[in-house]
C-alpha cells in the first residue's frame, strides 16, 4: 500500500495542472461577404512561445477562406497570411513579444445572387495550442526512447516551466503598473501644488487690490 502513494500523488498533481490549463478550441460559423471583416480569436502568449494553429474548414461553394496570424504588440506583427485554406490546415509560429496572438479569418464571397449571400457561411473548427501544449511529446518520446512515465514527467516539466514564466510575466506587469501609478501620482501632486500656489497668489493680489480700494474710499490713504 505505501508504494502506491507516490503514484497516486503524481496522478493527482497531473490532474490539477492539466485542469488549470485553459481550453483553446472553438467551433463557429464564418459568414461570407464580398468585403469580409476579419474575425479574430485571441490567445495570450509570451515571447518565444510556440503557437500551433489547427484549423478545419468545412465545405462551402463560392467562398474563399483566408487566414492571418497577428499579435497585439505595438509593432502589430504579422506572422503569416495564407489564402484559400480548405479541410485541415496546420500552422506553426513563434511569438515575438508578450501579449496576445490572434488567428484572423476572412470568408470572401464569389459572384453569387444577392438573395443567396446571406445564407453562405463555412464552419471553422479551430484549435490553438501554445507553449507546452504545442510540443509533440509523442515525437520526443519516440526520438529519445522515453517510457510512458518519463514522457508524462517531461510534459509536467514543460507545464511547470510555463507556469513559472507566467508568474514572472505577471510580476513584471505588476512592477510596471506600480511604476506608472507612482509617476502618475507624482505628476498629479505636482500639478496640484502649482495650482495651489497660483491660486494663493491670485487671491493675495485680489485682497491687496480690494483693501487698497476700501482704504481709498475711507480716505485713509491717497
Amino acid at each position: 500500500m505505501p508504494s502506491r502513494r507516490p503514484t497516486s500523488l503524481l496522478l493527482t498533481l497531473f490532474g490539477v495542472l492539466f485542469l488549470t490549463l485553459p481550453s483553446s478550441a472553438i467551433k463557429f460559423a464564418l459568414q461570407s461577404h464580398r468585403y469580409p471583416p476579419a474575425k479574430c480569436i485571441w490567445n495570450t502568449a509570451h515571447t518565444n512561445a510556440l503557437v500551433i494553429v489547427t484549423a478545419n474548414v468545412g465545405p462551402g461553394s463560392g467562398q474563399r477562406v483566408d487566414v492571418e496570424i497577428v499579435d497585439s504588440s505595438p509593432q502589430k506583427n504579422v506572422y503569416l497570411h495564407k489564402r484559400n485554406i480548405n479541410d485541415e490546415t496546420r500552422l506553426a509560429v513563434t511569438a515575438h513579444a508578450d501579449g496576445e496572438v490572434g488567428v484572423c479569418f476572412k470568408n470572401h464571397l464569389d459572384d453569387v445572387p444577392a438573395h443567396e449571400a446571406a445564407t453562405k457561411s463555412r464552419i471553422i473548427d479551430l484549435d490553438v495550442d501554445i507553449g507546452a501544449d504545442a510540443v509533440d511529446y509523442n515525437a520526443i518520446a519516440n526520438q529519445e526512447s522515453l517510457s510512458g512515465l518519463e514522457t508524462e514527467m517531461r510534459k509536467l516539466e514543460g507545464i511547470v516551466k510555463e507556469m513559472v514564466e507566467e508568474m514572472e510575466f505577471l510580476k513584471r506587469r505588476e512592477n510596471d503598473f506600480k511604476a506608472r501609478m507612482v509617476l502618475s501620482t507624482n505628476v498629479r501632486v505636482q500639478n496640484f501644488a502649482w495650482f495651489t500656489i497660483v491660486a494663493l497668489l491670485a487671491l493675495g493680489a485680489w485682497q491687496i487690490m480690494h483693501l487698497r480700494s476700501f482704504f481709498k474710499r475711507k480716505y485713509l490713504i491717497d
